[in-house]
């Protein structure tokens, strides 16, 4: 692979977003558009749609995954990489120094920390209920998502999770049916289809394998690794519905305390960037080797590698994909199933971990109510933190 002018073009510019893209996916999005189409004109309006549609039908960081897709049309594989090191360092960086200072101090009888988690109830929440209008809205995907919620309860393991996405896979073919798509013109990759199917197999293969290591080996490496690898796999989306999932996989294993997750979690709602990022510090302050700073590039690594297989592995068959009626049908059950996965692990542990009383309940419920307000994330972090204080004083 060679370094060409264009792949250090495009590692500038992606820089520049890492630095300025506050506000979430949605605003990504929309910082991309200006940056990309409106002003470089790198791509057209139709193929930024196309991108668009990619990434937000893999599972993954949408707006990363829309990065890596437009660097890789530009300069190829190392355009790709160069795309998401410049919108992802900055970040990364941050809440790895934030985790240096964080992880030596005892914060988890602060109320803020209190306030933080009674925050990411509702904007998980809320990001779950999205989710759901969009991927599971009609009746059949309901009836997935249920069983799949129902299933994750009861047994919360990562190669029951992957069973399930499997399961939605095989239902939706079976059962669902996809509406046609518009007609698109195909997109030009760069990367040849054998190597797109060896990228293609190889996410599957890591999702299926890593579980297996894990249980087999018992070696925390490993399973921090399938952790971060199986978190980054199975979100649609992105942002704020990875939160529950990475509760999941770190604080019940013991790898990272509570207050230091949502100590964390508030960190990240200050930088720019993608909430992926996240996991640079969670790998930073986890208590399984290797932590620190080389423990922050694992896990940025492990929870971001399925979109690279999956963006570089979908590129060149976008179009057969969007003709293939089969392959709409299964998307659709695993769309679903993946939403019943987020719900399971928001009730257990997001909601179980922070909501002790009606008080919680009715602050969460408050701040939920801003968000479908459309009022930023950060101003319900900030009235959760405001209010668990003032219930503190009172109480």
């Amino acid at each position: 692979m060679t370094i060409t002018p264009r792949t250090w073009e495009v590692a500038r510019v992606a820089l520049k977003l890492g630095l300025t893209s506050f506000g979430g996916p949605i605003a990504h999005l929309a910082y991309f558009r200006d940056e990309y189409v409106v002003r470089r004109r790198w791509l057209s309006e139709a193929t930024y749609a196309e991108l668009v549609a990619l990434s937000q039908l893999l599972p993954g960081p949408a707006s990363s995954q829309l990065g890596i897709a437009i660097g890789t049309l530009r300069a190829g594989i190392t355009g790709g990489v160069a795309a998401w090191l410049g919108f992802t360092l900055p970040s990364a960086v941050a809440l790895m120094l934030f985790a240096g200072i964080v992880g030596n101090t005892d914060v988890s009888g602060a109320p803020w920390v209190h306030g933080l988690k009674l925050a990411a109830v509702a904007i998980v929440a809320h990001a779950v209920a999205m989710m759901w209008r969009s991927l599971a809205g009609d009746a059949p995907r309901s009836v997935i998502a249920i069983g799949a919620a129902l299933v994750a309860v009861v047994a919360s393991t990562p190669l029951v999770q992957v069973a399930l996405i499997a399961a939605g896979a095989l239902v939706g073919q079976l059962f669902l049916r996809a509406p046609a798509p518009t007609r698109s013109d195909p997109l030009r990759s760069p990367l040849p289809r054998p190597a797109a199917a060896l990228f293609c197999g190889a996410f599957v293969a890591l999702l299926f394998l890593l579980p297996v290591a894990a249980t087999i080996t018992r070696a925390p490496a490993i399973e921090a690794v399938e952790a971060f690898y199986r978190s980054g796999a199975l979100v649609f989306g992105g942002g704020h519905v990875v939160l529950p999932l990475l509760h999941a996989a770190v604080v019940p294993s013991g790898w990272v305390t509570d207050h230091a997750f949502v100590a964390g979690y508030g960190a990240a709602q200050a930088v720019p960037g993608p909430l992926f990022a996240f996991a640079a510090y969670l790998g930073a302050v986890a208590s399984v080797p290797p932590g620190g700073a080389l423990g922050g590039i694992v896990a940025l690594a492990a929870i971001f590698l399925p979109s690279f297989l999956l963006v570089w592995g979908a590129l060149p068959f976008w179009y057969d994909i969007r003709r293939s009626s089969r392959a709409r049908h299964a998307l659709l059950g695993t769309n679903a199933a993946a939403v019943g996965i987020l719900l399971a692990a928001f009730y257990d542990p997001v909601w179980t971990s922070a909501v002790a009383s009606v008080a919680d309940a009715a602050i969460s419920l408050a701040a939920l109510s801003l968000l479908l307000a459309r009022l930023p994330a950060w101003s319900a972090v900030v009235a959760c933190v405001v209010a668990a204080e003032a219930v503190r004083r009172v109480s």
